[in-house]
C-alpha cells in the first residue's frame, strides 16, 4: 500500500496519542471527519495499524527489574524451536521474545518485581526447560530510550 503525506501525518499523530477522536485527527491534518475516517478505516484494514493498546507505566505496577537475557538451545532443531517458543509465551514476566543471528538463539526481555523473583523465574521456569543450554542475564541499570513510535 502506498502512503501519501496526509496517511503518514495520520499515522505519527496517534502513535503520539492514539486517544485521538476522529474530529481531533481531522482538524490537525486539515481533513474533514469523513474522509479522516475513510483513511484510517483503510489503514487498520491494511493492517498498517495492528492494534491500539495502552502503555503502562511497570514500575509503578510493581515490576521495576528488566533483565534480557540471551539463551541457546541445546540443539537448533525444530522441534526444540517450537517447544521453547511454546513455553515462552505462557509466561508473563517475558514480555518480548525474539529469534536472533549471532552467538545465541533467543533474546527475552523479562520484567520482574525484584531479584528474588526473577530468580524464582530463572529457576523454576526458564532454566527448567529442557532445551535450554545456556542463559546470560543482562539487568538493566538505567532506560535511555523507549519508545513504541515507528519512524515514518
Amino acid at each position: 500500500m502506498q502512503l501519501d503525506s496526509i496517511d503518514v501525518k495520520i499515522l505519527q499523530l496517534i502513535q503520539e496519542n492514539a486517544q485521538l477522536t476522529i474530529k481531533e485527527i481531522a482538524r490537525q491534518i486539515n481533513l474533514s471527519m469523513t474522509p479522516t475516517h475513510d483513511r484510517i478505516k483503510r489503514l487498520e484494514q491494511e493492517e498498517i495499524i495492528e492494534k491500539y493498546v495502552t502503555i503502562l507505566n511497570r514500575k509503578k505496577l510493581g515490576n521495576p527489574l528488566m533483565v534480557y537475557c540471551s539463551i541457546t538451545l541445546d540443539k537448533q532443531q525444530k522441534n526444540q524451536f517450537v517447544e521453547f517458543e511454546e513455553a515462552i509465551r505462557q509466561y508473563p514476566e517475558v514480555i518480548e521474545c525474539c529469534i536472533v543471528s549471532g552467538n545465541y538463539d533467543y533474546l527475552i526481555k523479562v520484567i520482574a518485581k525484584d531479584m528474588e523473583a526473577y530468580n524464582d523465574f530463572y529457576q523454576r521456569k526458564l532454566s527448567a526447560l529442557a532445551s535450554v543450554a545456556h542463559i546470560s542475564s543482562s539487568f538493566v541499570m538505567s532506560e535511555v530510550k523507549t519508545t513504541t513510535v515507528i519512524p515514518l
